[in-house]
């Protein structure tokens, strides 16, 4: 019974710690709906609407599949647009351990859209693969709707939107840091290291200078095991 005693306070002591362990790890992304104002200049003149925009990442080796996903429609079109001739694409902006942008691009439209019908954008996907280490956030950049052949609508973030996702990259290819390499790392264009092998008439003429000195090396050998033998 004693024994019996321990090994439940041992296993109740186990499962308190690791679920400490649990409750203190940092999330590896933090996403949020963030709702965003859009003005868009379009073949008909200017339009505006809000729309809630969630980004959300998902690991893929050293790469990351990012998806943009719209709630509501952003602008709507006059005529008629029929089936697979719209399709969306937009930039993310990147921020933090980031910098630059993230194209992603949606998928045409399966359905006929009625004239004079908010634009349905639905989701949109592109590929992040980190340059350093540390938190990278995305916001919502310029959306393009492009339709008909032609980029139907522009639109911009007027309302300076938050970040909808904050991404906590570790182990990313490089390293820690996108700056250039110093001056005089080795093999660099202007660098004090090692250099790179040289080509032109400069080596020829160190090779036959080598070379040179291996026969009158040679040849010294040969007069000097003449000699010996003579003087015998």
């Amino acid at each position: 019974m004693p024994n019996r005693r321990r090994t439940a306070a041992a296993f109740t002591a186990a499962a308190t710690v690791t679920g400490a362990v649990v409750l203190t790890a940092a999330p590896a992304a933090h996403a949020a709906v963030v709702d965003v104002n859009y003005a868009c200049e379009t073949k008909i003149g200017p339009k505006s609407a809000v729309s809630p925009v969630d980004i959300k990442a998902v690991k893929n080796g050293g790469s990351y599949t990012i998806t943009m996903s719209f709630e509501k429609g952003v602008s709507d079109s006059p005529v008629e647009l029929p089936k697979g001739v719209m399709t969306p694409r937009a930039e993310l902006v990147l921020g933090g351990a980031g910098s630059g942008t993230v194209k992603v691009k949606g998928t045409p439209n399966t359905a006929a859209i009625p004239p004079d019908t908010p634009i349905s954008i639905g989701t949109l996907t592109g590929t992040y693969t980190p340059k350093k280490n540390g938190k990278v956030t995305f916001t919502a950049g310029t959306l393009t709707v492009h339709a008909l052949g032609m980029d139907a609508a522009v639109c911009t973030p007027k309302n300076g939107p938050k970040p909808s996702l904050v991404l906590d990259v570790t182990g990313a290819a490089g390293g820690g840091s996108d700056a250039p390499p110093p001056a005089d790392d080795p093999g660099t264009s202007g660098g004090t290291g090692a250099e790179l092998p040289r080509t032109g008439p400069l080596d020829s003429a160190v090779a036959l200078g080598t070379l040179g000195g291996t026969v009158l090396l040679t040849g010294a050998a040969g007069v000097l095991w003449l000699t010996r033998r003579t003087a015998r």
